[in-house]
């Protein structure tokens, strides 16, 4: 399969919406997918609470909005625009809350899948 993207620009506006319920609130992804690579725009309405712990790694990057992110343990971070976050697949048990709601723009893919060392 290639895996080679050529230019092109992309109007959020004209692609269709996924709606993805929470355990409150509503999720909408917008979703471009390249072999091994998911972009998606990501807008989670107020009171959104994640349905799952998620173990996913993701490059995060917060448009408008706030997020709390939550990882197992209870430790909370707050996204707000202009921030991000970077997380490798399997390192944490995260999900997300919103109290007002957020767009964010999220990647994802085949690059983020833990290494592990190899001892010789």
């Amino acid at each position: 399969m290639d895996s080679n993207i050529p230019f092109q620009t992309i109007d959020w506006k004209s692609l269709p919406k996924t709606e993805h319920s929470g355990t409150t609130g509503i999720a909408y992804w917008q979703t471009m997918e390249f072999g091994g690579l998911r972009v998606r725009y990501v807008e989670y309405s107020e009171n959104y609470k994640a349905d799952h712990w998620c173990e996913k790694g993701h490059i995060v990057y917060c448009l408008k909005g706030e997020v709390i992110n939550e990882l197992k343990d209870g430790t909370q971070s707050i996204l707000s625009e202009g921030m991000s976050y970077i997380v490798s697949d399997d390192l944490s048990s995260h999900r997300s809350i919103t109290k007002e709601g957020v767009h964010l723009l999220i990647i994802d893919g085949d690059f983020l899948k833990l290494k592990h060392n190899i001892q010789e």
